[in-house]
């Protein structure tokens, strides 16, 4: 599994976690800065990524979409989360 951090994480948990998820990025390493909430969803489900935010625009998306979430809640607990 591959994860594509947002911008409002840090792009430094892509590399905190790559270790047990290799090629993950950030949405800014995509060229994705500052796009929108379908936009970033498209590109994260065509290139095969798992989408990590703490967004709540992506809240619409999940409900549709069937994706899990955790909440918002600190960067630590996304790192536990993902190692666990």
């Amino acid at each position: 599994m591959k994860l594509l951090f947002d911008e409002n994480l840090s792009a430094r948990r892509a590399r905190d976690l790559a270790d047990l998820y290799p090629q993950s990025s950030h949405v800014t390493s995509l060229g994705l800065g500052g796009a929108g909430v379908g936009m970033i969803w498209a590109r994260a489900a065509a290139d095969g990524f798992a989408f990590v935010t703490k967004d709540e625009d992506f809240q619409r998306l999940r409900v549709l979409m069937g994706a899990p979430r955790l909440g918002n809640c600190a960067t630590p607990d996304v790192i536990r989360l993902l190692r666990g």
